[in-house]
């Protein structure tokens, strides 16, 4: 070994090792609780000022202070609970960038062969059965054993960052150095546009301090160091139209100079990019708005980018796009808003968990384009809309959500609209709630627009700036209670780096959720982020729009699978690659010819639902909306959010009141079946585990309901070859 390389080497191990007995003393002791009070803070032997760099007084400062910072990234790692799987797909897809950590002294020095080996921090079973996943049978883990040679980058988009007070700002500053340092390189991007700087000069003036701001926090962390960038940009004369497309392709807006903003990135320097441009014909520095920027270094990092010199040969031009495509790849959008995640709708969440932009970008777009009426459906377009809420700066000088008197995580969904309906009247109020909600559709658009451009892989992020500083705020540990609860409060970021994943999966039921304040009381559930993913199109046969699913009868017959809509040998390819069993489909399309309620299909059958109206023995004038057969790709288990977008689709569209469905009681999708479902019943005398998900199916009257479900998933046929 190296001699140099040698103490750095046996530091790592030796912080996985203490990292592994706190694992193994709080995991699995009875003081378990006392994890979440853990928090190691860096020695604040500095003030952030104004100059760039850490100013650490001596190297043993310096390395006490990088040395804490490292401690932290492994408990945000056992904090996150990933699983084995996930865990493996990200050593896979980031072991190369990895190996590429040491410190700068040892840049020129011979790299240790291991790296930091963090797939041992992710066993043994705890995080698993706290995350279960829709994954049936052997599967292998997503990405190659093959190391790849790519620059992994998450493109992040602060605004109004003169608004973060220093203490968050230097926390914020700490979340994208253990990016760093976890294999995700940054390039930032700050937003300081608001109506009282809107004088070209001031807002270039206020755009560059706010850089220079943000890079000495992070300097601050990170002797790598970061720089501020603010002539990359330049305003071409080559028009931004001319390309017919629904996603911004074409701008002229572009990267003049690639090597200003590779340079720092190939010596893991952090770039802060001001959105300040030249102009091509006459040099003038201009300000532009931030998310043209954002939308002109994707198309740069994406090889998209029109190539300036009208003399380039076509054949080079598709090396250097190839060439690009290979040598970095942009995995996350991630933006720090004040606003924090997209509103949702039936305001559960209090905001999207999970936006599938293919499926959903345009009822969200209408939903927060819609204003609320007295009965809180869409009203008249001047009215004030349930989406227009949820920042300080439009009604508090409090940097906390808790005490702003309509904030999304102050109130329950009636009394939101008892409030919005009593302030409509206020025109100033209006005015700022109308600019809310034009916020919260440009963040929706920017995030269309970008994961459009980048591979299905890319995901966007919407979170605020005081949630993504949040790792080091760790809740007093709570009874969870007999639900089923979720992992502690985490850092979304660093949780979405290792997994690609929401916090939370998106299909679980609120009731099932549980998460507390950083001052340790309990509260409304509150999802602090929106997770992004181009995602997939979801096609139900018939669609609900045209009409509510309901029992066949003589002038309504069920749909059949031999509809021409649907690709029935891909249907039943699907459920045979899923299920690891034959299917004996003549005799499976006999028995469900005449009670089909509906088929759904996710992406290009990348999963599907069949959905069926069954008899029931124990009422024979009853017919129970049943689940009958739920089959996702193996190579969309688990990761790609296919299960979850299914049952979502089919509690919200197709039995939005309920419906039952039974599984082998050794299913090992079980787990995430009972997390799903109200109730869940192991069949006597059969080997059927029974789930619901329907309300009051075990209380009252619902009882009856319940012999129905039973006697049902009694009954049916599986129809397999080897039943």
């Amino acid at each position: 070994m190296n001699a140099r390389s040698g103490p750095l080497a046996q530091r790592k191990i030796a912080l996985i090792k203490q990292a592994c007995c706190v694992r193994g003393s709080l995991f699995y002791s009875s003081q378990r609780s006392s994890f979440s009070q853990i928090a190691i803070r860096p020695a604040e032997t500095a003030t952030p000022g104004a100059k760039h760099g850490a100013d650490f007084s001596t190297s043993a400062t310096k390395k006490s202070h990088d040395d804490l910072i490292s401690k932290e990234i492994f408990l945000d790692v056992l904090g996150s609970a990933a699983t084995k799987r996930e865990a493996k797909s990200y050593l896979s897809r980031f072991r190369s960038a990895k190996h590429k950590i040491d410190q700068p002294r040892l840049q020129n020095a011979r790299r240790p062969d291991g790296g930091v080996n963090l797939g041992n921090l992710y066993v043994p079973a705890r995080a698993i059965d706290q995350y279960p996943l829709f994954v049936q049978g052997q599967s292998k883990p997503h990405g190659s054993d093959e190391v790849s040679e790519s620059l992994h980058i998450a493109l992040v988009k602060i605004r109004e960052p003169h608004l973060i007070n220093d203490s968050t700002l230097q926390d914020v500053a700490l979340t994208l150095v253990k990016l760093n340092r976890l294999g995700m390189s940054s390039v930032i991007v700050v937003d300081c546009e608001d109506e009282n700087h809107s004088h070209n000069s001031d807002l270039r003036r206020l755009t560059r301090e706010q850089a220079d701001r943000v890079a000495t926090a992070l300097e601050y962390h990170d002797a790598h160091g970061a720089r501020r960038l603010d002539s990359v940009l330049q305003i071409s004369g080559i028009a931004s139209t001319g390309l017919h497309s629904s996603v911004k392709v074409r701008s002229n807006i572009h990267i003049a100079s690639p090597n200003l903003l590779l340079s720092p990135l190939r010596k893991r320097k952090i770039p802060v990019v001001a959105p300040i441009a030249f102009t091509s014909t006459s040099q003038m520095l201009v300000h532009v708005p931030a998310d043209e920027a954002i939308l002109a270094l994707i198309r740069y990092f994406a090889g998209l980018q029109p190539h300036l010199s009208p003399d380039a040969e076509p054949q080079a031009v598709a090396q250097d796009i190839a060439s690009m495509q290979k040598a970095i790849s942009l995995d996350r959008v991630i933006l720090l808003d004040p606003l924090g995640g997209i509103p949702s709708l039936d305001n559960q969440h209090r905001s999207h968990v999970f936006i599938n932009l293919e499926q959903e970008f345009d009822a969200i777009k209408s939903e927060l384009s819609s204003p609320i009426t007295e009965a809180g459906t869409p009203g008249p377009k001047d009215a004030p809309s349930l989406y227009s809420i949820g920042s300080d700066k439009y009604g508090s000088e409090s940097s906390s959500t808790d005490s702003h008197p309509i904030s999304p995580t102050s109130a329950t969904s009636s009394d939101k609209v008892s409030d919005i309906r009593s302030i409509s009247s206020d025109p100033i109020i209006g005015q700022k709630m109308s600019a809310i909600s034009k916020i919260h559709l440009k963040n929706l658009g920017l995030l269309r627009n970008a994961l459009a451009m980048l591979p299905p892989s890319s995901s966007g992020l919407i979170t605020t700036a005081e949630i993504a500083a949040n790792s080091r705020q760790r809740p007093q540990a709570a009874d969870a209670g007999p639900g089923v609860g979720t992992r502690r409060l985490q850092n979304p970021l660093v949780h979405n780096l290792l997994t690609n994943k929401p916090s939370v999966s998106p299909s679980l039921p609120t009731d099932r959720v549980q998460q507390y304040s950083t001052s340790g009381k309990e509260q409304d559930f509150v999802v602090p982020a929106t997770f992004f993913k181009h995602g997939m199109p979801v096609s139900i046969f018939p669609d609900p729009k045209h009409g509510a699913w309901s029992p066949p009868s003589a002038s309504r017959p069920s749909i059949q699978l031999f509809d021409p809509r649907i690709d029935l040998p891909r249907l039943i390819e699907l459920i045979e690659e899923s299920f690891e069993r034959k299917l004996d489909a003549p005799l499976y399309l006999q028995r469900i010819e005449k009670c089909v309620a509906g088929i759904v299909v996710a992406g290009d059958y990348q999963g599907c639902a069949i959905l069926t109206w069954e008899p029931s023995s124990h009422s024979p004038s009853t017919v129970v909306p049943y689940l009958d057969k739920f089959a996702v790709l193996k190579q969309s288990q688990g990761e790609s959010g296919v299960a979850d977008i299914l049952f979502n689709t089919i509690m919200t569209s197709c039995f939005p009141d309920g419906f039952c469905w039974r599984s082998r009681r050794n299913n090992p999708v079980n787990k995430w079946y009972f997390q799903r479902a109200k109730g869940t019943w192991n069949l006597p005398g059969t080997s059927w585990a029974m789930f619901w998900a329907t309300d009051g199916v075990s209380e009252g009257e619902g009882r009856g309901m319940l012999g129905d479900y039973e006697s049902v998933c009694r009954r049916v046929d599986s129809c397999w070859t080897d039943a």
